[in-house]
């Protein structure tokens, strides 16, 4: 059980670090999403602006620094608010829930890692 929270930071940290690079270098095409759906607004309201360059940028920081073991808690300072903001995304605006299998994957990750660093959170609730 000792490398069971290198296994889940290396593997979060992976899966968010592929996404941000896939999506900051255009590797992939941009999805077309269906008029006037509320996704649709949503991404026609955050795709001109940058925000979603912006949210990219601190995925791939915090993907790299939960590759890192000394940075893990950094990475997920960096992470949670993303991870919080993915699972609103999906249940607010895109109406399908959270339930879908990448989305408990990432959260039972990111849970995982805080709970196996309990210790150094404690502080914060002191």
């Amino acid at each position: 059980m000792k490398y069971a929270p290198l296994v889940a930071s290396i593997l979060l940290g992976l899966l968010f670090v592929t996404f941000a690079i896939l999506v900051l270098f255009n590797l992939i095409p941009a999805q077309e999403f269906p008029k006037d759906t509320p996704i649709f607004h949503f991404m026609a309201a955050f795709g001109p602006t940058g925000h979603m360059k912006f949210v990219k940028v601190f995925e791939l920081l915090g993907g790299i620094l939960l590759l890192v073991p000394q940075t893990r808690n950094l990475g997920l300072l960096c992470l949670g608010p993303i991870i919080l903001n993915i699972l609103a995304f999906h249940h607010f605006v895109a109406g399908d829930g959270i339930f879908n299998p990448i989305l408990i994957v990432i959260s039972l990750l990111a849970l995982y890692l805080l709970w196996s660093e309990r210790t150094a959170w404690a502080g914060l609730l002191r």
